[in-house]
Protein backbone atom coordinates (compact mmCIF):
# COMPACT_ATOMS: atom_id res chain seq x y z
CA UNK A 1 0.00 0.00 0.00
CA UNK A 2 1.52 3.53 -0.95
CA UNK A 3 2.71 5.51 2.03
CA UNK A 4 0.79 8.54 2.88
CA UNK A 5 2.54 12.31 2.63
CA UNK A 6 1.55 13.93 5.33
CA UNK A 7 2.13 17.61 6.78
CA UNK A 8 2.42 19.40 9.74
CA UNK A 9 3.76 23.02 11.38
CA UNK A 10 7.23 21.92 13.16
CA UNK A 11 7.33 25.28 14.76
CA UNK A 12 5.23 26.61 17.53
CA UNK A 13 2.08 27.95 16.94
CA UNK A 14 1.75 31.73 17.47
CA UNK A 15 3.88 35.32 16.52
CA UNK A 16 6.92 34.15 15.54
CA UNK A 17 9.61 35.11 13.21
CA UNK A 18 9.04 31.96 11.07
CA UNK A 19 6.79 29.17 10.67
CA UNK A 20 8.07 25.83 9.08
CA UNK A 21 5.35 23.13 7.11
CA UNK A 22 7.01 19.82 6.79
CA UNK A 23 6.34 17.18 4.37
CA UNK A 24 7.11 13.71 4.43
CA UNK A 25 5.83 11.29 1.80
CA UNK A 26 6.08 9.79 -1.12
CA UNK A 27 4.35 12.83 -2.79
CA UNK A 28 5.95 15.51 -0.59
CA UNK A 29 7.76 17.71 -3.52
CA UNK A 30 4.69 17.33 -6.13
CA UNK A 31 2.13 18.50 -3.21
CA UNK A 32 4.58 21.39 -2.55
CA UNK A 33 4.95 21.93 -6.19
CA UNK A 34 1.03 22.89 -5.82
CA UNK A 35 1.15 25.47 -3.16
CA UNK A 36 4.83 27.01 -4.43
CA UNK A 37 5.38 29.37 -6.93
CA UNK A 38 9.36 30.54 -8.00
CA UNK A 39 10.57 30.98 -11.80
CA UNK A 40 11.21 27.20 -11.52
CA UNK A 41 9.87 23.59 -10.07
CA UNK A 42 10.74 23.22 -6.30
CA UNK A 43 11.16 19.16 -8.01
CA UNK A 44 13.44 20.81 -10.55
CA UNK A 45 15.51 22.62 -7.78
CA UNK A 46 19.01 20.70 -6.16
CA UNK A 47 18.06 19.10 -3.05
CA UNK A 48 18.69 20.56 0.23
CA UNK A 49 19.18 24.22 -1.71
CA UNK A 50 16.69 27.15 -0.52
CA UNK A 51 14.00 28.54 -3.52
CA UNK A 52 12.46 31.96 -3.26
CA UNK A 53 8.94 32.06 -4.09
CA UNK A 54 5.51 32.81 -2.96
CA UNK A 55 2.56 30.46 -1.51
CA UNK A 56 -1.10 31.28 -3.45
CA UNK A 57 -4.40 30.12 -2.57
CA UNK A 58 -6.72 28.18 -4.69
CA UNK A 59 -7.86 31.55 -6.37
CA UNK A 60 -3.83 31.95 -7.19
CA UNK A 61 -3.94 34.54 -4.69
CA UNK A 62 -0.69 35.16 -2.76
CA UNK A 63 -0.82 34.32 0.79
CA UNK A 64 3.10 35.01 1.92
CA UNK A 65 6.41 35.33 0.67
CA UNK A 66 8.65 32.26 1.10
CA UNK A 67 11.58 29.85 0.99
CA UNK A 68 10.74 25.91 -0.06
CA UNK A 69 13.66 23.02 0.13
CA UNK A 70 13.29 19.23 -1.12
CA UNK A 71 14.98 16.71 0.58
CA UNK A 72 15.58 13.08 -0.94
CA UNK A 73 15.33 9.84 0.16
CA UNK A 74 16.52 8.45 2.23
CA UNK A 75 18.80 11.36 2.89
CA UNK A 76 16.02 13.16 4.92
CA UNK A 77 15.01 13.65 8.65
CA UNK A 78 12.09 10.62 7.85
CA UNK A 79 14.15 8.65 5.28
CA UNK A 80 11.25 9.77 2.90
CA UNK A 81 11.47 12.22 -0.07
CA UNK A 82 10.10 14.90 2.32
CA UNK A 83 9.44 18.95 1.51
CA UNK A 84 9.77 21.96 3.81
CA UNK A 85 8.08 25.64 3.10
CA UNK A 86 9.23 28.24 5.58
CA UNK A 87 6.79 30.96 5.59
CA UNK A 88 6.28 34.19 8.09
CA UNK A 89 5.24 33.37 11.84
CA UNK A 90 1.88 33.77 13.13
CA UNK A 91 -1.27 31.68 12.64
CA UNK A 92 -2.91 32.63 9.33
CA UNK A 93 -0.53 31.99 6.94
CA UNK A 94 0.52 28.50 8.05
CA UNK A 95 -2.89 27.85 8.85
CA UNK A 96 -4.07 28.44 5.12
CA UNK A 97 -1.00 26.74 3.85
CA UNK A 98 -1.76 23.58 5.83
CA UNK A 99 -5.12 23.94 4.36
CA UNK A 100 -4.14 24.10 1.07
CA UNK A 101 -1.66 21.26 1.17
CA UNK A 102 -4.84 18.88 2.81
CA UNK A 103 -7.03 19.92 -0.36
CA UNK A 104 -4.25 18.75 -2.59
CA UNK A 105 -3.94 15.22 -0.88
CA UNK A 106 -1.84 15.59 1.96
CA UNK A 107 -2.96 13.99 5.64
CA UNK A 108 -2.34 15.99 9.02
CA UNK A 109 0.71 14.12 10.54
CA UNK A 110 -0.73 12.32 13.90
CA UNK A 111 1.55 13.59 16.87
CA UNK A 112 5.81 12.15 16.64
CA UNK A 113 4.82 10.74 13.28
CA UNK A 114 8.25 12.25 11.42
CA UNK A 115 10.06 10.75 13.56
CA UNK A 116 8.08 7.21 14.44
CA UNK A 117 8.82 7.22 9.58
CA UNK A 118 12.49 7.88 10.57
CA UNK A 119 12.52 4.74 13.37
CA UNK A 120 10.37 2.29 11.04
CA UNK A 121 12.82 3.43 7.52
CA UNK A 122 15.33 2.39 9.53
CA UNK A 123 16.98 6.26 9.95
CA UNK A 124 17.44 6.04 13.71
CA UNK A 125 16.80 2.93 16.49
CA UNK A 126 14.08 3.47 18.91
CA UNK A 127 16.59 4.37 21.63
CA UNK A 128 17.37 7.09 19.41
CA UNK A 129 14.07 8.64 18.38
CA UNK A 130 13.32 8.60 22.37
CA UNK A 131 16.32 11.02 22.79
CA UNK A 132 14.54 13.43 20.06
CA UNK A 133 12.18 13.71 22.54
CA UNK A 134 15.09 14.34 25.40
CA UNK A 135 16.14 17.00 23.30
CA UNK A 136 12.82 19.03 22.72
CA UNK A 137 12.48 18.65 26.60
CA UNK A 138 15.80 19.38 27.94
CA UNK A 139 15.75 21.72 31.26
CA UNK A 140 19.59 22.17 31.71
CA UNK A 141 22.62 22.29 29.74
CA UNK A 142 23.73 18.78 30.76
CA UNK A 143 20.53 17.52 29.80
CA UNK A 144 20.75 18.19 26.69
CA UNK A 145 24.00 17.37 26.37
CA UNK A 146 23.27 14.13 26.86
CA UNK A 147 20.27 13.82 24.93
CA UNK A 148 22.11 14.95 21.99
CA UNK A 149 24.99 11.91 22.75
CA UNK A 150 21.86 9.75 22.59
CA UNK A 151 20.83 11.26 19.71
CA UNK A 152 24.23 10.68 18.25
CA UNK A 153 24.01 6.84 19.08
CA UNK A 154 26.49 6.48 21.95
CA UNK A 155 24.28 4.65 24.33
CA UNK A 156 22.50 2.44 20.93
CA UNK A 157 26.39 1.46 20.03
CA UNK A 158 26.76 0.29 24.00
CA UNK A 159 23.49 -1.95 24.11
CA UNK A 160 24.27 -3.47 20.73
CA UNK A 161 28.25 -4.31 21.36
CA UNK A 162 26.58 -5.73 24.39
CA UNK A 163 23.66 -7.82 22.47
CA UNK A 164 26.55 -9.03 20.15
CA UNK A 165 28.80 -9.99 23.13
CA UNK A 166 25.85 -12.02 24.55
CA UNK A 167 25.11 -13.43 20.75
CA UNK A 168 28.49 -15.16 20.79
CA UNK A 169 27.75 -16.49 24.24
CA UNK A 170 24.57 -17.81 23.27
CA UNK A 171 25.84 -19.25 19.81
CA UNK A 172 28.30 -21.52 21.72
CA UNK A 173 26.01 -23.07 23.97
CA UNK A 174 23.14 -23.50 21.88
CA UNK A 175 25.32 -24.63 18.85
CA UNK A 176 25.80 -28.04 21.53
CA UNK A 177 22.32 -28.16 21.71
CA UNK A 178 20.92 -27.54 18.17
CA UNK A 179 23.53 -30.46 16.37
CA UNK A 180 23.72 -33.10 18.78
CA UNK A 181 24.56 -35.13 15.71
CA UNK A 182 27.79 -33.32 15.00
CA UNK A 183 29.65 -34.26 18.34
CA UNK A 184 30.19 -30.43 19.42
CA UNK A 185 31.43 -31.00 23.16
CA UNK A 186 29.28 -28.34 25.33
CA UNK A 187 31.18 -25.58 26.62
CA UNK A 188 32.79 -25.74 30.41
CA UNK A 189 31.29 -23.09 32.66
CA UNK A 190 34.83 -22.16 33.76
CA UNK A 191 34.81 -20.89 29.86
CA UNK A 192 32.41 -18.71 29.73
CA UNK A 193 32.24 -17.30 33.23
CA UNK A 194 35.23 -14.69 33.15
CA UNK A 195 32.89 -13.55 30.08
CA UNK A 196 29.60 -13.14 31.49
CA UNK A 197 30.88 -11.70 34.84
CA UNK A 198 32.54 -8.80 32.51
CA UNK A 199 29.10 -8.59 30.54
CA UNK A 200 27.06 -8.44 33.85
CA UNK A 201 29.42 -5.58 34.87
CA UNK A 202 29.26 -3.59 31.45
CA UNK A 203 25.70 -4.11 31.39
CA UNK A 204 25.72 -2.49 35.21
CA UNK A 205 27.99 0.35 34.24
CA UNK A 206 25.70 1.01 31.21
CA UNK A 207 22.50 1.07 33.39
CA UNK A 208 23.38 3.28 36.23
CA UNK A 209 24.41 6.02 33.41
CA UNK A 210 20.82 5.76 31.99
CA UNK A 211 19.34 5.64 35.25
CA UNK A 212 21.64 8.78 36.13
CA UNK A 213 20.40 9.94 32.77
CA UNK A 214 16.80 9.41 33.59
CA UNK A 215 16.94 12.02 36.48
CA UNK A 216 19.14 14.36 34.00
CA UNK A 217 15.93 14.14 31.65
CA UNK A 218 13.09 14.32 34.15
CA UNK A 219 14.97 15.98 36.86
CA UNK A 220 14.86 15.17 40.73
CA UNK A 221 11.73 15.41 42.54
CA UNK A 222 11.88 16.57 45.99
CA UNK A 223 9.07 17.33 48.27
CA UNK A 224 9.74 19.91 51.02
CA UNK A 225 7.71 18.57 54.11
CA UNK A 226 7.25 19.46 57.78
CA UNK A 227 4.38 20.89 60.52
CA UNK A 228 3.24 23.59 59.51
CA UNK A 229 5.52 27.20 60.60
CA UNK A 230 8.72 25.54 60.32
CA UNK A 231 9.50 27.71 57.08
CA UNK A 232 9.21 25.02 54.18
CA UNK A 233 7.89 27.83 51.95
CA UNK A 234 10.75 30.45 53.12
CA UNK A 235 12.89 27.54 52.02
CA UNK A 236 11.44 27.26 48.83
CA UNK A 237 12.19 30.84 48.02
CA UNK A 238 15.47 30.88 49.11
CA UNK A 239 16.62 28.43 47.34
CA UNK A 240 14.86 29.65 44.43
CA UNK A 241 16.00 33.09 45.30
CA UNK A 242 12.62 34.61 44.52
CA UNK A 243 9.05 34.71 45.92
CA UNK A 244 7.54 31.71 44.83
CA UNK A 245 5.29 31.14 47.95
CA UNK A 246 3.30 32.92 50.32
CA UNK A 247 4.99 33.44 54.00
CA UNK A 248 3.41 34.23 57.21
CA UNK A 249 3.58 33.65 60.59
CA UNK A 250 0.27 32.31 60.44
CA UNK A 251 0.43 28.44 60.56
CA UNK A 252 -1.03 26.13 57.82
CA UNK A 253 -0.61 29.53 54.92
CA UNK A 254 0.19 27.09 52.30
CA UNK A 255 -2.85 24.92 51.71
CA UNK A 256 -2.07 23.29 48.02
CA UNK A 257 0.94 22.45 46.46
CA UNK A 258 3.62 24.34 45.07
CA UNK A 259 6.07 23.49 42.25
CA UNK A 260 9.10 24.99 41.03
CA UNK A 261 12.19 23.95 39.33
CA UNK A 262 15.51 25.41 39.67
CA UNK A 263 18.90 23.92 38.08
CA UNK A 264 22.11 23.07 40.25
CA UNK A 265 25.36 21.62 38.46
CA UNK A 266 23.03 20.88 35.59
CA UNK A 267 20.76 18.77 37.13
CA UNK A 268 17.46 19.74 37.00
CA UNK A 269 15.57 20.30 40.84
CA UNK A 270 12.27 20.20 40.80
CA UNK A 271 10.87 21.27 44.85
CA UNK A 272 7.31 21.02 45.66
CA UNK A 273 6.40 22.59 48.61
CA UNK A 274 3.20 21.19 50.66
CA UNK A 275 0.98 21.99 53.42
CA UNK A 276 2.35 21.25 56.72
CA UNK A 277 1.14 18.19 58.49
CA UNK A 278 -0.96 18.54 61.51
CA UNK A 279 -4.03 17.19 62.00
CA UNK A 280 -6.35 19.55 60.18
CA UNK A 281 -8.61 22.34 61.99
CA UNK A 282 -11.19 22.70 58.35
CA UNK A 283 -11.71 20.57 55.21
CA UNK A 284 -9.48 22.71 53.20
CA UNK A 285 -7.04 22.38 55.50
CA UNK A 286 -7.61 18.39 55.64
CA UNK A 287 -7.94 18.40 51.49
CA UNK A 288 -3.96 20.51 51.57
CA UNK A 289 -2.56 17.47 53.31
CA UNK A 290 -3.80 14.95 51.08
CA UNK A 291 -2.45 16.88 48.41
CA UNK A 292 0.96 17.09 50.58
CA UNK A 293 0.37 12.90 51.36
CA UNK A 294 0.30 12.28 47.15
CA UNK A 295 3.00 14.54 46.72
CA UNK A 296 5.45 12.44 49.06
CA UNK A 297 4.48 9.27 47.29
CA UNK A 298 5.41 10.93 43.89
CA UNK A 299 9.05 12.55 44.95
CA UNK A 300 12.45 10.81 45.07
CA UNK A 301 13.49 12.62 47.71
CA UNK A 302 11.99 14.12 50.72
CA UNK A 303 13.59 17.59 52.71
CA UNK A 304 12.23 17.08 56.30
CA UNK A 305 12.02 20.38 57.65
CA UNK A 306 12.05 21.29 61.22
CA UNK A 307 12.28 24.29 63.23
CA UNK A 308 15.96 24.26 64.87
CA UNK A 309 14.88 27.12 67.40
CA UNK A 310 12.09 24.97 68.94
CA UNK A 311 12.10 21.27 70.89
CA UNK A 312 10.59 18.04 68.73
CA UNK A 313 7.16 18.24 69.17
CA UNK A 314 3.67 15.88 68.72
CA UNK A 315 3.73 17.32 65.22
CA UNK A 316 6.81 16.52 64.34
CA UNK A 317 6.43 12.89 65.51
CA UNK A 318 3.51 12.80 63.01
CA UNK A 319 5.59 14.17 59.99
CA UNK A 320 8.53 11.22 60.37
CA UNK A 321 5.29 8.69 60.88
CA UNK A 322 4.53 9.70 56.78
CA UNK A 323 8.38 9.47 56.59
CA UNK A 324 9.01 6.27 57.05
CA UNK A 325 11.20 3.96 55.05
CA UNK A 326 11.56 7.10 52.81
CA UNK A 327 15.11 8.94 51.61
CA UNK A 328 14.81 11.57 53.73
CA UNK A 329 17.39 14.52 54.08
CA UNK A 330 16.41 16.40 57.61
CA UNK A 331 16.87 19.60 57.54
CA UNK A 332 16.79 22.19 60.96
CA UNK A 333 15.75 25.30 59.30
CA UNK A 334 16.45 28.63 61.28
CA UNK A 335 20.12 27.83 62.38
CA UNK A 336 20.46 31.84 62.96
CA UNK A 337 18.71 31.57 66.26
CA UNK A 338 19.44 29.71 69.12
CA UNK A 339 19.21 26.14 68.91
CA UNK A 340 16.93 23.53 70.46
CA UNK A 341 17.48 20.76 68.47
CA UNK A 342 21.14 19.24 68.39
CA UNK A 343 21.98 17.35 64.89
CA UNK A 344 24.38 15.16 66.89
CA UNK A 345 21.65 13.91 69.01
CA UNK A 346 18.73 13.89 66.46
CA UNK A 347 21.60 11.42 63.89
CA UNK A 348 22.51 9.21 66.94
CA UNK A 349 18.55 8.66 67.81
CA UNK A 350 18.25 8.72 64.15
CA UNK A 351 21.01 7.04 63.13
CA UNK A 352 19.87 6.40 58.85
CA UNK A 353 19.33 9.94 58.23
CA UNK A 354 21.23 12.99 57.12
CA UNK A 355 20.95 15.90 58.99
CA UNK A 356 21.63 19.72 57.73
CA UNK A 357 21.85 22.75 59.54
CA UNK A 358 19.80 25.41 57.41
CA UNK A 359 18.66 29.62 56.93
CA UNK A 360 16.16 30.02 54.74
CA UNK A 361 16.41 33.56 56.11
CA UNK A 362 20.35 33.88 55.76
CA UNK A 363 20.87 31.45 52.65
CA UNK A 364 23.49 29.17 55.67
CA UNK A 365 23.77 26.03 54.15
CA UNK A 366 21.61 26.34 51.08
CA UNK A 367 24.49 25.42 48.70
CA UNK A 368 25.52 22.70 50.15
CA UNK A 369 21.92 21.14 50.54
CA UNK A 370 22.18 21.37 46.93
CA UNK A 371 24.52 19.48 46.59
CA UNK A 372 23.05 16.54 49.01
CA UNK A 373 20.61 16.50 46.81
CA UNK A 374 21.89 15.84 44.02
CA UNK A 375 24.22 13.71 45.51
CA UNK A 376 21.47 11.71 47.07
CA UNK A 377 20.07 11.60 43.83
CA UNK A 378 23.39 10.28 42.15
CA UNK A 379 25.55 8.44 44.38
CA UNK A 380 28.46 8.02 43.69
CA UNK A 381 27.78 8.41 39.50
CA UNK A 382 29.21 10.95 37.72
CA UNK A 383 26.99 13.69 36.21
CA UNK A 384 29.17 14.42 33.16
CA UNK A 385 28.94 10.61 32.44
CA UNK A 386 25.09 10.12 32.29
CA UNK A 387 23.04 8.91 29.35
CA UNK A 388 20.10 10.03 28.24
CA UNK A 389 16.91 7.74 28.72
CA UNK A 390 13.81 7.02 29.66
CA UNK A 391 11.56 5.03 32.41
CA UNK A 392 11.38 2.25 30.04
CA UNK A 393 15.00 1.61 28.25
CA UNK A 394 16.38 1.84 32.19
CA UNK A 395 14.00 -0.94 33.29
CA UNK A 396 15.01 -2.70 30.58
CA UNK A 397 18.38 -2.35 30.94
CA UNK A 398 17.92 -3.38 34.40
CA UNK A 399 15.98 -6.29 33.60
CA UNK A 400 19.04 -7.53 31.15
CA UNK A 401 21.78 -6.67 34.20
CA UNK A 402 19.22 -9.36 36.56
CA UNK A 403 19.24 -11.90 33.45
CA UNK A 404 22.78 -11.87 32.92
CA UNK A 405 23.08 -12.29 36.71
CA UNK A 406 20.56 -15.14 37.17
CA UNK A 407 22.81 -16.92 34.02
CA UNK A 408 25.84 -16.80 36.40
CA UNK A 409 24.06 -18.85 38.92
CA UNK A 410 22.56 -21.24 36.75
CA UNK A 411 22.15 -24.71 37.55
CA UNK A 412 22.36 -26.08 34.22
CA UNK A 413 23.89 -24.85 30.71
CA UNK A 414 19.93 -25.04 29.16
CA UNK A 415 18.77 -22.52 32.10
CA UNK A 416 22.22 -19.93 31.43
CA UNK A 417 21.31 -20.43 28.06
CA UNK A 418 17.14 -19.51 28.61
CA UNK A 419 18.54 -16.34 30.88
CA UNK A 420 20.92 -14.83 27.98
CA UNK A 421 18.25 -15.39 25.06
CA UNK A 422 16.12 -13.17 27.59
CA UNK A 423 18.64 -10.66 28.20
CA UNK A 424 18.77 -9.92 24.94
CA UNK A 425 15.43 -9.74 24.21
CA UNK A 426 15.63 -6.88 26.82
CA UNK A 427 18.22 -5.11 25.35
CA UNK A 428 16.67 -5.84 22.01
CA UNK A 429 13.50 -4.10 22.73
CA UNK A 430 15.60 -1.05 24.21
CA UNK A 431 16.52 -0.45 20.23
CA UNK A 432 13.02 -1.29 18.85
CA UNK A 433 14.01 -4.42 17.39
CA UNK A 434 11.07 -5.93 18.84
CA UNK A 435 8.85 -3.30 19.49
CA UNK A 436 5.23 -3.64 18.72
CA UNK A 437 2.75 -1.58 17.80
CA UNK A 438 1.43 -0.63 21.03
CA UNK A 439 4.61 0.29 22.53
CA UNK A 440 5.18 2.42 19.52
CA UNK A 441 1.74 4.21 20.18
CA UNK A 442 2.75 5.14 23.31
CA UNK A 443 5.98 6.60 23.01
CA UNK A 444 5.61 8.73 19.82
CA UNK A 445 2.20 9.87 21.21
CA UNK A 446 4.17 11.83 23.59
CA UNK A 447 5.84 14.12 20.87
CA UNK A 448 4.47 17.31 19.59
CA UNK A 449 2.85 17.65 16.13
CA UNK A 450 5.50 18.13 13.68
CA UNK A 451 8.14 16.41 14.96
Amino acid sequence: MKEDTIVAVSTAWGEAGIAILRLSGPDSVALADGLFRARGKLAASAARYMRYGHILDREGAYIDEVLAVRFEAPHSYTGEEMAEIHCHGGSMSAQQAIERLLELGARLAEPGEFTRRAFLNGRIDLAQAESVLGIIRARSDRALSSAARSLHGEVSDAVRGLRERLLLVCAGLEASFDFPEEDIPSPERKEFAPTLAQLKEDAETLHRKCRDGSVLREGIRVAIVGRPNVGKSSLLNALLQESRAIVTAIPGTTRDVIEAVLTHRGVPIRLVDTAGIRRPSDLLEEAGIAQTLSALREADLKLWVLDGSHPFGNEDALVEEQLQGARVIVLFNKADLPQALEPAAFMNLRPQLRVLPVSAKTALGLEHLKEEIVRAAFGEGIVEEACNATARQVEELRQAVRLIGEAEGAESLDLVASCLHESRSALERFLGLSADTDLLDTIFSQFCLGK
